[in-house]
């Protein structure tokens, strides 16, 4: 039985994708049949439960007041619940005649457990089920209560309609469950169950239909079967290229390069781009402990976007060296004998070695220590190169000699 509730709870769960017009023949079940049944109640109900190994909350009969408190008590807690024991729906709705007693209150103390007992003990309880004669409560079950995330309704039933015993279930909760059949049909699920073949496996079979896993990278070193079955062909051939020499490259859609160290820094700096009209291509972070050859490789992967018109470097050097960096512009600068121009700020350690590297080389290399100022330069660089060549033109860039 646990099973079955379980899996009728999974049901339940999609019940807002289905839909049909025989949904409709519940609604009659869940009012009233015109057959004789037995029908027990709720603490025998709960004890059945238990007996199955679904688990229910602490509860007990009680018959008079005192025992009322008494279970209370054995409770120990101060979320207590008072439960009608009457054959009838709706009783959280209804209420004892001639007073606003409910048939289901909330407590705190064994002493109002007693009072609010001797409220309901031997009355009569009106629900919409009843009718007005109302029903006798001889017990109350006082039980624990919870406060649940989800609540759902569960039925076996028979059925007219099918001519046999039907699962009905409801991600609705059961406290308006005939309310539910009747205006919103679609968020009742039932399952027919022929009686000579009881749940077949079409039935009772789950399937995932769909399934993506994505993993972090960061992962890798424990699991390397995982990351074995990588299909390469299926990414960025620059982000890959840029992954064996440990630089964190994501390809964006503007015109302007990117290398940065520190992914807060690279951020900041695509904003600042942005924030003078430009649009970075890229996110580069080569770390805190990149090579020459390291920051050459990421020279090439950058220029490699035909949409680059215009490259900015910017260095905070705290664990990444300053001539480090420069040293890999210049090779990757010599290297790719690139057209665009390239903006480079560098602060931070051995600053001075690396400017004056640069300043020696005579490259087209423009030297910026103002961040702001770099990336203004940037974007008015990238919009002149954007400009020459929707003209067919080709710019050289020229560094003036230092004299």
């Amino acid at each position: 039985m646990a099973t079955m509730l379980s899996r009728a709870i999974s049901l339940a769960e999609s019940l807002g994708r289905l839909s049909s017009p025989k949904i409709l023949a519940c609604n009659t079940s869940l009012i009233k049949q015109p057959a004789r049944n037995l029908n027990v109640h709720e603490h025998i109900s709960y004890s059945l439960l238990n007996e199955a190994g679904v688990p229910t909350p602490k509860f007990g009969v009680a018959k008079t007041p005192d025992e009322a408190a008494k279970l209370a008590a054995d409770l120990k807690t101060k979320d207590i619940v008072l439960k009608a024991q009457v054959l009838a729906g709706g009783r959280g709705k209804g209420h004892f005649k001639g007073t606003s007693v409910s048939g289901v209150k909330m407590c705190e103390t064994p002493e109002e457990a007693k009072s609010l007992a001797g409220q309901m003990l031997g009355k009569l309880l009106i629900t919409k089920q009843t009718g007005e004669g109302g029903r006798i409560c001889n017990a109350v079950m006082v039980t624990q209560r919870m406060f649940p995330r989800k609540e759902y309704y569960l039925a076996v039933m028979m059925e007219r309609a099918f001519g046999g015993p039907v699962i009905i279930a409801s991600s609705q909760g059961g406290v308006n469950i005939e309310e539910v059949a009747a205006t919103n049909p679609s968020a009742i699920m039932y399952e027919p169950i022929d009686i000579n073949k009881g749940i077949t496996k079409e039935q009772a079979e789950h399937f995932a239909l769909d399934c993506k896993c994505r993993f972090d990278d960061n992962a890798e070193f424990r699991q390397k079967a995982l990351f074995n079955l990588r299909d390469w062909t299926q990414e960025d051939p620059k982000e890959v290229e840029a992954a064996k020499f440990d630089l964190n490259y994501i390809a964006l859609d503007g015109n302007i390069g990117c290398m940065v160290n520190g992914a807060g820094l690279a951020m900041a700096t695509m904003d600042i781009i942005k924030l003078h009209g430009g649009e970075p291509a890229n996110f580069l972070d080569v770390g805190g402990g990149a090579s020459t050859s390291a920051v050459k490789e990421a020279f090439k992967i950058i220029t490699s976007d035909s949409r680059v018109h215009a490259l900015l470097v910017n260095i905070f050097g705290g664990i990444m060296r300053c001539d480090v960096i420069a040293e890999g512009i210049i090779a990757a600068t010599k290297e790719l004998s690139l057209k665009i121009p390239v903006v480079v700020r560098l602060q931070g350690t051995n600053v001075d070695e690396a400017k004056a590297l640069i300043a020696n080389a005579g490259l087209k290399i423009v030297p910026i220590d103002d961040l702001d100022e770099a990336a203004r330069v940037a974007v008015k660089l990238s919009t002149i190169v954007k400009l020459a060549q929707s003209e067919n033109l080709s710019v050289n860039f020229e560094i003036p000699a230092i004299s």
